[in-house]
C-alpha cells in the first residue's frame, strides 16, 4: 500500500523494517511497533497477500505501513528493499531480522540440502541484513537479530539449526563492536518455546503441556511476550548492546 507524506510528517517518523514480518513472532513485532507509533515496513519472502493484509490492518487503525518482498539472503533484493523504505519514509531507525527457517533432524540423518537451506537464510540472510542495516540505520537506532534458546538447552534433532543460530549470536556480538561510535545498538533475542502456528504444528496436547511445564511460569510464551522484548531494545533499552537476550520464562 502506498501513501505519500509531507516533509514534516517524514521528519517525525520513526521507521522500522521487520524481516519475516508475516510470521507469528514477526507479526506481533510489527503490530507492537505500529501501536507505538512506528512506521513499519513488513517484509515477506513469498506470502505477499498476508503482508498486505497486515499492512491494511495497520493503516485502517491510523498507522503507517508498507509491505516489501525479497529473499533476505539476496543482497541485491535486500538493497532494493532498503532503498524503497528510505525513499518512502526518509530513513530507517530499526531493523529486526526475524526471518529464518528451522528443519529438524538428528545429525547422523541430516539431509545436507536442508543444512544448506538453513545456512542460506539463517546465516547468509543475517549477514546480508547486518551489512545493509549497519550502513543504513540512523543514529540512535537499533539492529535486532533472532537466535533461539536451544543454543543453551541443546535438544536432540536441533543440531544444524542451533549451529546456524550460534553463528547469528556471534555475528551480533561482533557487529555491536564494529559499530563503535555510531550510536546504534546491536542485540539478538533468543526465544524459548512460543505458541506460534509453526511451533504448535504436529504436537499433541500432552506434548505441548509437558513443554509448557518446563518453565517456572508453566506456560508457553505468546508472540507478544517476544515482541515486548524487541520493542524495549528498539526504544528505551539503549544501554543494552552486544547481548543475547534469552526470552524464555526461565527455561534455561
Amino acid at each position: 500500500m502506498t501513501k505519500t507524506f509531507n516533509d514534516n510528517e517524514i521528519k517525525d517518523l520513526r521507521v522500522a523494517l521487520v524481516t519475516g514480518g508475516t510470521g507469528g513472532i514477526g507479526r506481533a513485532i510489527v503490530k507492537k511497533f505500529a501501536d507505538n507509533g512506528f512506521t513499519v515496513a513488513v517484509h515477506y519472502s513469498s506470502n505477499k497477500l498476508r503482508a498486505d493484509t497486515i499492512v491494511n490492518e495497520i493503516v485502517k487503525q491510523g498507522g503507517k505501513a508498507i509491505s516489501i518482498g525479497g529473499d533476505v539472503a539476496d543482497e541485491k533484493e535486500m538493497q532494493e528493499a532498503f532503498d524503497i523504505v528510505e525513499e518512502r519514509f526518509g530513513g530507517i531507525d530499526v531493523v529486526v531480522n526475524t526471518a529464518g527457517i528451522m528443519l529438524l533432524s538428528p545429525i547422523t540423518e541430516l539431509n545436507i540440502a536442508d543444512l544448506d537451506k538453513m545456512y542460506h537464510t539463517n546465516i547468509r540472510g543475517t549477514f546480508v541484513i547486518s551489512k545493509l542495516a549497519a550502513r543504513r540505520v540512523r543514529k540512535g537506532g537499533a539492529i535486532i537479530h533472532f537466535s533461539t534458546t536451544v543454543t543453551r538447552t541443546q535438544l536432540p534433532t536441533y543440531g544444524a539449526y542451533v549451529a546456524s543460530k550460534a553463528a547469528v549470536e556471534s555475528m551480533t556480538l561482533v557487529l555491536a563492536r564494529e559499530l563503535r561510535g555510531k550510536d546504534i545498538t546491536v542485540n539478538a533475542v533468543a526465544p524459548g518455546p512460543t505458541a506460534t502456528p509453526l511451533f504448535l504444528n504436529g504436537k499433541d496436547e500432552k506434548t505441548i503441556d509437558n513443554i509448557s511445564k518446563g518453565t517456572p511460569l508453566e506456560r508457553l510464551a505468546i508472540p507478544e511476550d517476544i515482541a515486548d522484548t524487541v520493542s524495549y531494545l528498539a526504544t528505551s533499552g539503549r544501554w543494552i548492546n552486544g547481548q543475547v537476550i534469552f526470552t524464555n520464562g526461565g527455561l534455561a
